[in-house]
């Protein structure tokens, strides 16, 4: 009976950190307006860094191309494909006089990841605001620059932008992916507007030039094989010089992986960076997996003993009704409200895959990009 007894006011503690994550931190971004500052006509420097990406580069470029946007550059950045990707990359060159290209071979002191060909790439740029996408990233409109642009001013150095995935009907697979990136945007665009951002997405995100040379680029984390997007916030933002752009306009939408095992070796990667944060985001964001994970655990295990049961329960549905309202304006924020419907097996599931990456990274070293 004491240890039952402990299980439930455990239970009751854990409650109380979900609500305060959720109802204080993520429904604070949830219901947050669109800010529209004023148009601002600065040079920018798109960079896009490639890997054997010649069919994406040949489907996508040309959105960028078509950006409606006064002045900007695309900086294609080849990182030693063995396809035709620089081919592909001359031939744009060729016919546009906005494409530079940027070839790179390889260096053995720091070819382990991609940041060494991006800060070729950066040092190649034209312009001092800089906006990152990746190869197999499409905007969604012709503003996507004039949107992502808008938000730099004398303070914003750093425009934290959204990066969706393509959805495909039928697939738990692509709605788990799709629920994932809406789940991981809500807490990090969260943590933005509170004045501690702690990361950004490479899909969609744009910052100074000079801001990355004032922090001496990627040359703190070099060695860690991902990072060349959250690592560098993580160092690099703060609760003056970063801002949010959440216009429908300014997203971008990726190729989701087709299978569960490239989809899980991918997230294998972007987690593995999580250890490198600064140690209160760490605290904080294991806090609330923590909390998560047993309120999961401790709700079925108190439910199956049938102790205080429907105090439980009426616990469990109450929680349940939170996440629904911070998630759902967040996925409706995003496009992404058909995700909503299987919001509990979703969550559940990404929990479990999150435990099962957290002993794999344990057991066994990721891959590099690529």
């Amino acid at each position: 009976m004491i240890l039952i007894n402990f299980l439930f006011y455990s239970f009751l503690i854990i409650f109380l950190i979900q609500v305060a994550y959720y109802a204080v931190l993520f429904l604070r971004f949830g219901l947050s307006k669109i800010n529209k500052p004023s148009k601002k006509n600065i040079g920018i420097s798109v960079l896009i860094c490639a890997k054997n990406e010649s069919e994406n580069l040949k489907a996508f470029i040309p959105f960028i191309l078509e950006q409606d946007y006064p002045q900007f550059e695309i900086i294609l950045i080849n990182d030693d494909s063995k396809d035709d990707t620089l081919d592909i990359m001359e031939g744009f060159a060729a016919s546009s006089e906005r494409v530079k290209v940027v070839n790179v071979k390889p260096v053995d002191a720091f070819w382990k990841n991609k940041k060494y060909p991006l800060t070729l790439g950066i040092k190649a740029s034209t312009y001092n605001f800089l906006l990152f996408t990746d190869a197999d990233c499409k905007p969604l409109s012709n503003r996507w620059i004039s949107e992502m642009s808008r938000h730099f001013s004398n303070t914003n150095e750093i425009v934290l932008g959204y990066g969706g995935y393509k959805k495909i009907p039928g697939s738990f697979l692509n709605t788990l992916i799709r629920f994932e990136t809406v789940f991981t945007a809500m807490q990090y665009f969260s943590y933005a507007i509170m004045g501690k951002p702690y990361m950004g997405v490479g899909r969609n995100l744009a910052y100074r030039k000079e801001t990355f040379f004032k922090v001496k680029g990627f040359t703190e984390h070099m060695n860690v094989a991902s990072g060349d997007d959250d690592l560098f916030i993580n160092q690099a933002a703060n609760s003056y010089n970063t801002t949010i752009c959440i216009d429908p306009a300014s997203f971008t939408e990726s190729i989701p992986k087709q299978n569960f095992r490239a989809w899980f070796d991918q997230k294998r990667r972007h987690i593995t960076t999580s250890k490198y944060y600064k140690s209160n985001f760490k605290i904080l964001l294991g806090l609330f997996y923590i909390s998560q994970f047993l309120f999961w655990a401790l709700a079925f295990t108190l439910l199956i003993l049938s102790f205080q049961w429907k105090l439980v329960l009426a616990i469990f549905l109450l929680r349940l009704l939170l996440v629904y309202i911070s998630y759902g304006l967040s996925a409706k924020k995003f496009k992404a409200l058909d995700t909503l419907l299987f919001l509990p097996i979703l969550e559940l599931f990404l929990i479990i895959v999150q435990m099962v990456i957290f002993i794999s990274n344990q057991t066994s070293k990721t891959h590099h990009w690529r």
